[in-house]
C-alpha cells in the first residue's frame, strides 16, 4: 500500500506519479509486500525534521526512514519529499519539476531499500540506479 499527502502549502505532485514512480522501483527491486507513506512538504518542515530526527541543522530534498526489519519482511517506512527542493533543483539542473520530484521519490524509496549515498562510490552507485528507474519510468509512460 502507498499513501500521499500533500502537506505544501502551494505546489502539488500528483498522487498516480508518485504512485509509479514508487511501484517502479520496487518492482526492479522485486519487492512484492510493502506500506509506504510518502509526505511532500516544504523547506521549513524537512528542516525541522532533519534537525529532531536525524541532528542535521539544514534543508534537504528527501528524507527516508525505514520502519521496519527488512529481511524477510514487507517493506515499511515513509519519506518526506521536499517540493520547493524539488522545483529550484529542476531550474538548476534544467530538467522539468516532474522529472526532479520524480528522482526524490526514486531516492527516498532507495533508502526505504537500504541503499545509502555515505561516500562518493555509494552516491554514483545510486545515482546510476536513479537514472536506470528514471529511464524505465519514462519509456513507460510512451507506451
Amino acid at each position: 500500500m502507498i499513501v500521499v499527502t500533500n502537506n505544501h502549502s502551494s505546489f502539488r505532485f500528483p498522487k498516480r506519479e508518485t504512485f509509479r514512480a514508487i511501484q517502479t522501483v520496487l518492482e526492479h527491486e522485486s519487492v512484492r509486500s510493502f506500506q509506504v507513506s510518502v509526505v511532500f512538504v516544504g523547506s521549513r518542515f524537512i528542516r525541522r525534521i532533519n534537525r529532531r530526527f536525524l541532528q542535521h541543522d539544514y534543508v534537504t530534498d528527501v528524507i527516508a526512514f525505514p520502519l521496519g526489519e527488512r529481511k524477510g519482511t514487507p517493506l515499511e517506512g515513509e519519506m518526506y519529499v521536499n517540493l520547493d527542493r524539488a522545483k529550484s533543483q529542476a531550474r538548476e539542473y534544467a530538467v522539468p519539476f516532474l522529472e526532479e520530484t520524480r528522482r526524490l521519490i526514486i531516492h527516498g524509496t532507495l533508502h526505504l531499500l537500504g541503499y545509502a549515498d555515505s561516500s562518493a562510490r555509494k552516491k554514483a552507485q545510486m545515482t546510476r540506479r536513479e537514472d536506470l528507474l528514471l529511464d524505465r519510468l519514462s519509456a513507460s509512460n510512451r507506451e
